[in-house]
């Protein structure tokens, strides 16, 4: 099974950035290049595993992806890691 984004829910072997970086460089194992850089989070308006779901369908549309089709690919946001409580 692909590991997947802990923050968005993209394959990680799907990531155009080929990973995200901590903030000593090193690619981190659990966020992809478009979520994660140099140790923070891109989109630190994100705050909810609810607006992750929203950012990413309206990203996903933008590629032409029907809204069905990306609420599916989005469904399993909040049982990520990034937003699971506790963590």
């Amino acid at each position: 099974m692909a590991r997947l984004c802990q923050s968005c829910s993209m394959p990680l072997d799907k990531d155009p950035g080929h990973g995200g970086t901590n903030a000593d460089g090193s690619h981190s194992d659990l966020y992809c290049s478009l979520c994660y850089a140099d140790g923070q989070f891109r989109n630190p308006e994100i705050q909810t595993a609810s607006q992750m779901q929203d950012f990413c369908i309206a990203r996903l549309e933008e590629q032409g992806m029907p809204k069905v089709m990306a609420w599916l690919f989005t469904r399993s946001i909040p049982r990520l890691q990034r937003w699971r409580a506790g963590s």
